[in-house]
This record gives C-alpha cells, sequence and structure tokens, in this order.
C-alpha cells in the first residue's frame, strides 16, 4: 500500500507541475487571445474598416490564436504536437483544394471591401450584369437590376473582370445624338439647342455643355449634344431632353430625318 502511495505521490510530482503550466497556459492564452482580438476590433473600428470585414478578421484571429493555445498546452503536458500540427496542414491542404473557389471568393471580397471600387448604393456593370448594390458580402455581391430582379454575383466573378461604377462621382455627363437634315442652318441648330440646355436648371454651367456637328451622315447632319448633370438628375435630364429637343424643333420648323434603318424595315415588312 505504501508502495502504490508513493507511486502517486511520484506520478503528481512528475505530471502535476505540467498539468497545471498547462491549464495556466490554456487559461493565460484565452484571455491573450480575447484581449488581442478587442484590441483589433477596435483598432479596425477606428481605421473604418468595413463592418462585413471587422468581425470576420477578430474571429479568424481568435480561432488561429486558441489553436495555438492549444497546441502549446499539450506541448507542455509532454505530447508530441509535431504529428498533430501535420494532420492539421494536411487537412487544412485538402480542405483549401476542395474549396478553391469559395477561398477564391473569399479573396475577391476582401479586397473588394478593402479597396472599395464600389459601395452599397452605388449602380454598377460587373461580370456582365448591371444593377444597384445592395450588399457587399465575403463570397458574394448582391445586386437588384433596374426592373427589380435579385442578382447574387461571387465575388471572383466581379473583381475578375472590368467594373464600371456609374455612381462614383456626384456629376456625369449626358450624351445625346441629334440628327437634321442637310437643308437646315446649322447656326439655327446650334442655338436652339443651346437654349433648350439653357432653360434646364438641372444642366450644369461648369463643366459647360458642348453642342458641336458631330458627323455628317448619310441622310442626316448629327449634333453632338452633351450637358453636365448632377449623376441622380442623369435619367431624368435623358430623357426630358429627348422630348424638349422634339417639341422646339418641330416649333421652329427643323426637320429630324426620318432614320433610315427604319425605312428598310418598311419596305421590307410591308406598309407599317
Amino acid at each position: 500500500m505504501d508502495a502504490i502511495i508513493v507511486k502517486i505521490q511520484e506520478f503528481l510530482t512528475l505530471y502535476g507541475i505540467k498539468v497545471v503550466a498547462a491549464l495556466a497556459i490554456l487559461i493565460l492564452g484565452r484571455w491573450v487571445a480575447k484581449a488581442i482580438r478587442g484590441i483589433l476590433r477596435r483598432f479596425m473600428t477606428k481605421r473604418n474598416v468595413d463592418e462585413t470585414l471587422v468581425p470576420f478578421l477578430c474571429d479568424l484571429t481568435y480561432a488561429g490564436l486558441i489553436v495555438f493555445v492549444v497546441i502549446a498546452s499539450l506541448s507542455q503536458l509532454g505530447i508530441q504536437t509535431t504529428s498533430i500540427i501535420a494532420v492539421l496542414g494536411a487537412a487544412g491542404l485538402a480542405v483549401a483544394l476542395a474549396l478553391q473557389g469559395s477561398l477564391s471568393n473569399f479573396a475577391s471580397g476582401v479586397l473588394m471591401i478593402i479597396f472599395k471600387p464600389f459601395k452599397v448604393g452605388d449602380y454598377i456593370e460587373a461580370a456582365g450584369v448591371g444593377g444597384t448594390v445592395v450588399a457587399i458580402g465575403i463570397f458574394a455581391t448582391q445586386l437588384n437590376s433596374p426592373d427589380n430582379r435579385k442578382i447574387i454575383v461571387p465575388n471572383s466573378k466581379i473583381s475578375g473582370d472590368n467594373i464600371v461604377n456609374y455612381t462614383a462621382h456626384t456629376t456625369r455627363r449626358v450624351d445625346l445624338v441629334v440628327g437634321v437634315s442637310y437643308s437646315d442652318d446649322l447656326n439655327q441648330v446650334r442655338n436652339t439647342l443651346n437654349a433648350i440646355l439653357a432653360e434646364d436648371e438641372r444642366v450644369l454651367k461648369d463643366p459647360a455643355p458642348v453642342v458641336a456637328v458631330l458627323e455628317l451622315g448619310d441622310s442626316s447632319i448629327n449634333f453632338a449634344v452633351r450637358p453636365w448633370v448632377k449623376t441622380d438628375d442623369y435619367w431624368a435630364v435623358y430623357f426630358d431632353l429627348h422630348k424638349k429637343i422634339k417639341e422646339r424643333f418641330d416649333a421652329e420648323g427643323i426637320s429630324i430625318p426620318f432614320p433610315q434603318r427604319d425605312v428598310h424595315m418598311i419596305q421590307e415588312g410591308g406598309s407599317a
């Protein structure tokens, strides 16, 4: 009996300190990991890092630190952690290969959140689709099309293609092409177009609008009409200018030639 007690005492003396040290490492390491996560969260918040990215990076950092703490604790107990690290590495590699597409989307999402080529509320064209950005996720971005369709685009598709952000700036240029007959007075046409633009308060004075002869077409002389407007007014001005130009041209006897392609369509298709 005394021999058993001695053996137990020897075991506790040998491993008791290791167990206490391992528990201390586990508890202290967990506390340090939480503290680092809090510091990282406050740092990213002060730096105005996107709200979508902050919790994800904080949790990812915390998980990595906890794995390190657990391995250090096991090592203190005398357990060989080399094989454990090798198994974790192999498992990580297998998961990475299996989730290659998802990891690509994740990396693209992180880069987009950091560099901000667009933000929620912007109208963009990317990956062959266009729409208003509703949400920028870690793996995919959600758009709403002009006809109110929900579009989910993988982030790797967006970052791997050209991105056109129509609302990145506060102003946009409206580009119109207005055709008039060869018999019309070009000075009169230019003055009329300038007057129409001057009457619209939404057309900006700076930069000044441009009205100039663009080309001599087959059946018309085409004018380039290029006013600058606030981005929010773009489509309203675009539609209104077409209507105003037609009405003013009719009132002043300026003719707008019938499109040549429509004439061919009528001839090929019979009577309109």
